[in-house]
């Protein structure tokens, strides 16, 4: 119970503050949409919001592609060059991300790029494929070949039997993987603080920045609706895959 207390009391708070009347972090004072209403009246704020939602999503897209392919080359292909990848895909998961973030800087600022969107978006879905190649390892791992065999048997090629046999078994795995990792990027802090410009600034910077001059109930009313948007993913990511994999199934037991 304790346990759940420090972790739960401050998210709480946030949440009743920023319905609070008074402009106040200690007294509260009445229920208003007021700091929500400031949050949408200030421009930076709700631009560093699209940059979020825009690098979140690149990301997201550019990640899944690329860790897809990884999954598949690090399973089918039988040497020990493969095996030896597999053991590299995994040191960005256990390096500190302030390491990651401050050899990325060096990396842009060696090769000419200055920091902006363009280093933001690069850094975040190199560091993103990763996990996406983890998680879709082993479900391709689970895959039985022959069912792609079958495929070509009666015809398929091998792009057709990847397309329609192998990727939707996949799809569940691949929508959890981009929903996880919409997530990661958009709450980022660290690699964004190393690799994005004065502007345009994520929203975890601008937050960052914004509370060094003291927290405003505004920072409040943004907190909690990146809570309730990261409730809703993590809903997605539990619900949806299930839901997918139900009607796969429904759907092979009506061919068969």
């Amino acid at each position: 119970m304790l346990f759940f207390l420090f972790l739960y009391a401050p998210i709480a708070a946030v949440v009743v503050f920023s319905f609070n009347t008074r402009k106040s972090l200690a007294v509260f004072d009445g229920w208003s949409l007021r700091w929500y209403r400031a949050f949408l009246d200030d421009s930076d704020l709700v631009h560093s919001l699209g940059t979020s939602l825009e690098v979140a999503a690149v990301a997201m897209v550019g990640s899944v592609l690329v860790g897809t392919a990884l999954a598949f080359g690090l399973v089918r292909v039988r040497s020990r060059l493969g095996s030896a990848a597999g053991i590299v895909m995994l040191v960005p998961l256990v390096t500190p991300e302030i390491v990651t973030g401050a050899s990325s800087l060096m990396l842009f600022k060696g090769v000419g790029l200055e920091p902006g969107l363009t280093t933001l978006i690069l850094a975040e879905t190199t560091f993103s494929i990763s996990y996406v190649t983890v998680i879709l390892r082993s479900r391709v791992a689970e895959l039985n070949p022959e069912v792609e065999e079958a495929a070509m048997d009666l015809g398929a090629t091998r792009v057709q039997a990847l397309r329609l046999v192998t990727l939707p078994l996949l799809w569940p795995a691949v929508l959890s993987s981009a929903i996880l990792i919409f997530t990661i990027v958009f709450d980022d802090f660290v690699l964004a603080y190393f690799t994005t410009g004065v502007s345009p600034q994520p929203l975890s910077v601008r937050i960052y920045s914004a509370i060094r001059f003291g927290v405003q109930p505004s920072i409040n009313a943004v907190g909690t609706l990146l809570l309730l948007g990261s409730i809703v993913l993590i809903v997605l990511a539990l619900f949806l895959p299930r839901l997918l994999g139900r009607r796969g199934s429904g759907l092979d037991l009506l061919g068969s």
